[in-house]
């Protein structure tokens, strides 16, 4: 029962996310770009409750954004998927004490979405590949990530351990041997 309230959790913070990313985001754009909190939230979920939990929601709110802002269906939810299952692989490789290594992981993952998204629009779209657009893209938007991870980071965490312990039953120590 815990897990649905922490899956409800999940989404209202996805429909608050969205409420930012729609309303006030637009209006602090440094350079045209606005910060990605989806990467950060689904890389969230993915280190702090599973892949599958992470997987199925970046699956639906990637759906869900594709459907009001994208132009093809499917990229982002593609690309949000990846972002979880990556965010599962950190959680069993890399140590989440760390702030540094967690802003290691929001930097790679928001690298790797944005280049993902940017060959699969090419690909399916055919947008032509500006490389000087594309990095201006990723290095603000790596910014903004950064600066809101670093802000919001003692709530990441405390909040990241108290899901990790219903959804992750076994001790630490096992999960080692």
């Amino acid at each position: 029962m815990k897990k649905l309230g922490i899956s409800v959790l999940f989404f209202i913070t996805f429909i608050i996310i969205y409420i930012l990313q729609a309303n006030l985001f637009p209006h602090l754009k440094i350079a045209g770009v606005m910060p990605n909190l989806f990467i950060i939230l689904i890389l969230w979920i993915g280190l702090f409750a599973n892949a599958t939990e992470a997987i199925i929601f970046g699956i639906i709110m990637g759906i869900l954004l594709d459907l009001t802002y994208g132009k093809v269906i499917g990229i982002t939810a593609i690309m949000l998927c990846v972002i979880g299952y990556l965010g599962a692989y950190f959680d069993k490789n890399f140590s989440k004490e760390s702030k540094f290594k967690i802003l290691l992981m929001v930097i790679g993952s928001t690298i790797i979405y944005e280049l993902g998204y940017y060959i699969l629009s090419v690909a399916i779209i055919g947008y032509d590949f500006e490389w000087l657009r594309f990095m201006r893209i990723v290095i603000f938007e790596v910014i903004y990530n950064v600066l809101i991870t670093i802000l919001l980071y003692p709530l990441i965490q405390n909040l990241g351990y108290k899901i990790d312990r219903n959804f992750k039953k076994n001790n630490i120590l096992t999960r080692y041997f």
